[in-house]
């Protein structure tokens, strides 16, 4: 299932929306302007509500005369379809020249590295094991 492509100022207010839902559009500012510094427009939060309805990433429902906002796809579901989007984009769509970069550009922590390679480890035990 191939979702909608959200921007990183959209990604902020799904982030509001899985931490809570549903909210109104101004408890959505709210909820942006108590994680960080940044005030919020009310018709940029309005627009980017907007947008995210249009990309079906973001359902609502009247309350009066109010706009209820919940999130149709998971975190999980999101992360995905940009992980999927980044490695078309950057890497060909290659898992593998993206996880070399990543471990060689970026600072690992010990445990990090150790929950690599178990994964690693877990994933080449799996594929020996799989009929071809």
């Amino acid at each position: 299932m191939t979702g909608p492509s959200i921007s990183e100022t959209e990604w902020h207010v799904m982030e509001a929306l899985w931490a809570r839902h549903p909210l109104t559009a101004k408890e959505v500012i709210e909820s942006l302007e108590s994680e960080g510094a940044r005030r919020w427009h009310p018709r940029t939060v309005n627009t980017l509500l907007g947008r995210l309805v249009r990309k079906g990433a973001v359902g609502f429902e009247r309350d009066g005369r109010r706009y209820l906002y919940s999130p149709l796809r998971t975190r999980e579901q999101c992360v995905r379809e940009e992980t999927r989007s980044f490695l078309a984009k950057i890497f060909q769509g290659r898992a593998a020249p993206a996880l070399l970069h990543f471990a060689e550009e970026a600072k690992l922590d010990p445990k990090e590295i150790e929950r690599l390679g178990k994964l690693l480890e877990e994933r080449t035990t799996s594929s020996r094991r799989r009929p071809r």
